[in-house]
């Protein structure tokens, strides 16, 4: 066997200058470690002692004053020297200076955190701090020790001070004073690890911090509202900066956008935290003060919220992140509770993009993949979304493209921008995603009218509304409502399903089940969540059978009588004050209340189809990929059967599924007895009169 080639020992790693300042600075208060083992050693009456292998012996000691591994080679000549020069106004302080700046930590506060610090850097000290204590197991510095070393009396109250909860160095984090259940002088002194790695130069934040921080990159500002400049001037101005809540009505991360670039403006990158993702009970408490204490080793500030997602800890919330002395903007979508902060913040609401905005940052984006700038204004426009939710959508429209094989499409946007839709709806209504189309249709001309001049109300209704200022104003809201009419199968869900699909929008059916309740309060509640829901997407509200939500009010005989008008009264309410898109089918249209026809942008009534119609229907629900027999006679079908279009489409499916179970083509005597059984769940007869000679086939 041979000998072992000896490695060479690993290079040092190179260090910036903060780096070597703090190194330095970790020998002067070394030195005086080192003085207090060798005059301890000096006065020790038991050299000799043989239990000495219980503990650190003085041998060993004198072995450990002597070697010095783990020094890097600069910081052994001149500490105090090398301490100083660090400080010339050539550069930037080093880190460990501009932290006690920033914590207000005196000279003597400054040494109790190397003192905790120095077992982390040098392992020596572990050994020492154990033979100090005259304890092999005591490996850090407690509280007696730390301030005997930083010059201190342990009995003199400001020097004890240091260590208190509320002093600089606790409340800001540095230094965690560990073992409460011991006595004062004998509690151990630790520097979190953050903290440690920061003063290193090592600025990658902690995994609590990493999983609430929101992509530091802003994206493009285009649709950052001018107010971010405003909100600047007010936080750079002297003095302590003032509590800043920026409200936006809806969920688009336009405040976070808009408070970033306000901190950016007046000072460093500040860190923007999504407080929804924060972890519930103490979990929660951990990260946020990780957040804090990551905003003061950097010397930022910070963005947060939405304060709506923490519920009763808002409060708690707040109390943390406003306590570092830095700049902080929260944001929300309620509004500012007195008892979250002592303090008056400066409340500013922000609005949605407007829609030039937000095409503009599309385009952005896009940078030239996409359609001209008119199809683009006209496919994704109407689409209120804010600058992340633009920024993921146009990459999930360049995917669903990639994936194609062929440039980004206007229904590649459409695509993109549906899928920023949260899930809070889907808990109170079954999404749909619209397949029909106009040619889907058959309605008399007028009705079609009306359809597409409610498309068309939708679709322009911010340029209108925003750039021509024909707005309601006062307290009502900008939303487009409509009511379908008519009997049961004349096409009003399907003419809901063609008008989300025009406006490359989800349906929304509402699902009556989930919001009515028999308890008295418990529907309004349920409507409540419904509206506020529904305004945070980009959707079509399809209520049907609406007449049993909108029901007329009545006179009041008893207590039930009473609370239905209630429900009744806050559906009006609610529907002024709603900015979305919504349309309501009823069969009975007289028994919607009179009050909602004010509220309503469009009522379009669906009548049985005429002959004519009926032939339409007939010929489409039947399509051209069935196979037909040569006896197929519709226009027969559509003069005898007065059936709507939902009666139709049931007759034709009833004979596809007859003639597939013989193995023919779909002929007259399978339509004819799917009009038999359509008949028979409608209750009418089948008269001689309406079927004709193929009466017989029924037989």
């Amino acid at each position: 066997m041979t000998a072992a080639t000896p490695t060479a020992a690993p290079a040092q790693p190179a260090r910036d200058a903060s780096t070597r300042y703090t190194y330095a600075r970790l020998d002067v208060v070394t030195a005086r470690v080192i003085a207090a083992v060798r005059g301890r050693r000096a006065a020790d009456p038991l050299p000799d002692d043989p239990f000495r292998g219980l503990y650190v012996s003085p041998a060993h000691i004198a072995g450990l004053l002597d070697e010095d591994p783990d020094r890097p080679a600069e910081a052994g000549a001149g500490a105090a020297g090398l301490a100083s020069s660090h400080l010339s106004p050539g550069g930037p302080p080093p880190r460990l200076v501009c932290l006690a700046r920033r914590c207000g930590l005196d000279p003597a506060a400054e040494d109790i955190l190397l003192l905790a610090l120095a077992p982390d850097l040098d392992r020596r000290l572990e050994q020492l701090y154990g033979y100090l204590h005259n304890d092999v197991s005591r490996r850090r510095a407690s509280t007696g020790l730390a301030i005997r070393l930083a010059g201190g009396d342990r009995r003199d109250p400001a020097a004890r001070a240091r260590l208190l909860p509320g002093a600089p160095l606790v409340a800001c984090g540095l230094l965690l004073v560990e073992e409460p259940g011991r006595p004062f002088l004998s509690r151990e002194l630790r520097v979190p690890d953050r903290v440690t790695q920061h003063l290193l130069g090592d600025d990658r934040p902690d995994p609590w911090v990493r999983r609430l921080l929101i992509d530091p990159e802003p994206p493009p500002t285009g649709a950052v509202d001018a107010g971010a400049d405003a909100i600047a001037r007010v936080l750079g101005r002297a003095g302590a900066p003032p509590l800043v809540y920026l409200r936006e009505s809806r969920d688009l991360g336009v405040a976070w956008a808009v408070g970033r670039a306000a901190l950016q403006a007046a000072g460093p990158v500040p860190l923007v935290v999504d407080l929804g993702r924060l972890p519930p009970g103490e979990d929660g408490r951990a990260a946020l003060r990780a957040v804090t204490l990551e905003a003061r080793l950097r010397g930022v500030g910070l963005v947060a919220g939405p304060l709506d997602a923490l519920d009763g800890a808002a409060a708690e919330a707040v109390r943390e992140l406003t306590g570092q002395g830095a700049p902080v903007v929260l944001t929300g979508h309620a509004g500012w509770e007195q008892d979250w902060s002592p303090g008056v913040p400066l409340v500013v609401d922000v609005p949605a993009p407007q829609r030039a905005a937000r095409v503009h940052l599309w385009q952005a984006q896009l940078d030239g993949a996409g359609p001209p700038t008119a199809e683009l204004d006209r496919a994704v426009g109407g689409f209120v979304l804010g600058p992340g939710q633009v920024v993921r959508a146009a990459a999930a429209a360049g995917l669903r493209a990639a994936l194609a094989g062929r440039a980004v499409h206007a229904a590649d946007l459409q695509a993109g921008a549906r899928a920023q839709n949260g899930t809070g709806l889907e808990r109170l209504a079954r999404r749909l995603r619209p397949v029909a189309g106009w040619a889907d249709l058959v309605l008399p001309a007028g009705t079609a009218a009306q359809l597409r001049e409610l498309v068309i109300r939708a679709r322009w209704r911010e340029r209108v509304r925003d750039e021509w200022g024909m707005g309601r104003g006062g307290s009502r809201g900008d939303g487009v409502t409509a009511l379908f009419a008519g009997p049961s199968g004349t096409g009003k869900t399907l003419a809901a399903e063609v008008i989300a699909g025009e406006l490359g929008l989800d349906l929304y059916a509402i699902d009556l089940a989930m919001v009515v309740d028999k308890y008295v309060g418990e529907t309004e509640k349920n409507l409540d969540r419904l509206f506020a829901e529904a305004e945070r997407v980009n959707g079509v509200l399809f209520f049907d059978e609406a007449d049993a939500l909108f029901g007329k009010r009545s006179e009041v005989h008893d207590a039930r009588d009473r609370y239905a008008n209630v429900e009744t009264a806050y559906l009006l309410q609610r529907m002024e004050t709603f900015d979305g898109i919504a349309v309501l089918a009823t069969n009975l249209r007289a028994n919607l209340d009179d009050a909602f026809a004010r509220r309503l942008d469009a009522v379009v009534d669906f009548a049985v189809p005429d002959r004519a119609a009926r032939l339409a229907l007939w010929r489409r629900h039947l399509g051209e990929r069935v196979p037909r027999a040569a006896d197929l006679d519709l226009e027969f079908c559509a003069a005898a059967f007065e059936l709507s279009g939902g009666n139709i489409g049931n007759v034709t499916r009833c004979a596809a599924f007859l003639a597939a179970d013989e193995g023919v083509p779909v002929a007259m005597a399978h339509l004819i007895r799917g009009v038999e059984r359509e008949y028979r769940k409608l209750g009418r007869l089948c008269l001689e009169s309406e079927f004709g000679p193929w009466l017989s086939t029924l037989t």
